[in-house]
């Protein structure tokens, strides 16, 4: 590979030619060969976006003339259309401060922005005002607050609307009820879909409220959080900037101290993914276990056959969605647990487990984005219901009988529910030969669609 020689404050190094980033970026390489997982692009545009309005800032408050400014805004456009991401090769498990990642930016800019006629440095231009230490905890909210904004919320949305529509379909589709994988009461099918759209209802509302914390910025604490070296102003700036470029409402924190230090907000985003993954997991099962069979399973509805599902047994078909689903949300939970303990790793003034933080979030984010257009699409909208598999066992349920309790007493009616359930008879017939209650009484009071409307039976 062809190489130049770039220059740092620890000396000269080889770089590849083509390379856009220079000596630091290349250390950063070398250092941490880790997992070979580069930072999230999503991340690094974030870093890139601060880097604009920090320009923008900058020229604006007088610090940066007007040629270095517009070249270095020029610069990240470019990268931000997506041109030059493998231009930041370096490794999620750096520097707990992210300074590699900064670093990196702030080369690949001064290069792209040197080309425009006019010198400017990664250091003394591109990172004017500004310090890794706060540039990446603001990166994190940045790009944690558009991935809510821009894909996760409205792939929720997209699933809580599948859910309804169909829940409103099958209205009339009345099934029996399980509590401990057991026979219950009857309900129907829109009252059990609807229980899947009021979670992800209340999952949105907490993350509508996870967003207000998300938008508070530490840009403008620099090193420490007194803000040394950012002039007057330049906060607020940058977070003008930041909520034009994005139509989000972005502040400056209200302790540059707090948000250098901690990831409080950050823990939150990830608190509220984990109970998701929660909500993600119990559809992909109830959706695994009616689907179960086809005949010796409950066998209540049929996903949409995907793909074979077995290298060895012709025909057969597997609930590959609702399997996925279940995964994804398994490694979320998972995600969140090493979020947790990065998010006790503020010692002092610096939280330096910040790449962790954001690759993680960012992972989650998107598993639980692409997860919930999945389950609406290939699974929730496609089902097809077998309504011959749940009418016949929903007659014989012996836990109809409690629409008696308040007739016959509780004790009688477990007696003709045993017997029902020892005879294989309908709870209807026995109650009939057990109770003086005539059969226009009984199939009223045992009517399994009115059941599922609550009250006491009459």
């Amino acid at each position: 590979m062809a190489t130049r020689i770039e220059r740092d404050s620890m000396g000269e190094l080889e770089v590849p030619a083509e390379a856009l980033y220079g000596a630091q970026t290349q250390r950063a390489i070398n250092n941490f060969p880790v997992s070979h997982t580069p930072m999230p692009t999503a991340f690094i545009h974030a870093v890139t976006r601060i880097k604009l309005a920090a320009a923008r800032a900058n020229q604006t408050l007088g610090g940066l003339d007007s040629a270095r400014g517009e070249a270095i805004q020029k610069a990240a456009r470019d990268v931000l259309t997506g041109r030059h991401d493998q231009q930041f090769p370096i490794d999620v498990f750096q520097t707990g401060s992210g300074t590699s990642t900064n670093m990196n930016v702030n080369e690949v800019l001064a290069t792209l922005a040197s080309r425009e006629g006019v010198e400017v440095t990664p250091n003394d231009h591109v990172n004017m005002g500004q310090s890794s230490n706060d540039v990446i905890p603001t990166a994190i909210h940045l790009s944690a607050a558009i991935a809510v904004h821009e894909t996760l919320r409205p792939a929720l949305v997209h699933l809580r609307d599948t859910i309804n529509h169909r829940a409103s379909e099958l209205s009339h589709v009345v099934k029996t009820g399980r509590t401990h994988l057991m026979d219950a009461m009857p309900l129907r099918m829109d009252q059990e879909l609807g229980a899947w759209s009021s979670q992800l209802n209340q999952a949105i509302e907490r993350f509508d409220s996870a967003m207000k914390r998300l938008c508070r910025l530490a840009q403008g604490g620099t090193a420490v959080g007194t803000g040394i070296n950012a002039p007057s102003g330049f906060a607020e700036q940058v977070a003008q900037e930041l909520s034009e470029q994005t139509g989000l409402m972005f502040t400056p924190n209200d302790s540059f101290f707090a948000s250098l230090s901690s990831q409080d907000a950050a823990v939150e985003l990830s608190g509220q993914l984990k109970g998701l993954a929660c909500v993600m997991m119990k559809i992909a099962n109830d959706l695994r276990w009616m689907n179960s069979g086809p005949l010796a399973g409950l066998g209540e509805i049929e996903l949409e056959a995907l793909q074979p599902g077995s290298s060895i047994m012709p025909g057969k078909v597997n609930p590959v969605i609702p399997e996925s689903a279940a995964q994804a949300a398994a490694q979320v939970i998972g995600l969140d647990a090493a979020i947790t303990v990065a998010g006790q790793s503020g010692n002092f003034q610096l939280n330096v487990m910040l790449p962790l933080v954001a690759s993680n979030l960012l992972t989650s984010i998107s598993l639980m984005s692409n997860t919930a257009r999945l389950l609406a699409d290939r699974a929730i909208a496609t089902f097809k219901v077998r309504e011959d598999n749940l009418k016949a066992p929903l007659a014989r349920n012996p836990m109809l009988v409690t629409a008696l309790n308040g007739v016959i007493g509780y004790n009688a009616a477990a007696a003709i529910a045993k017997e029902a359930y020892q005879a294989g008879r309908p709870i209807i017939d026995v109650a009939e030969e057990k109770t003086e209650l005539g059969r226009e009484a009984l199939e009223r009071l045992l009517d399994p669609s009115v059941l599922t409307q609550g009250g006491i039976p009459k």
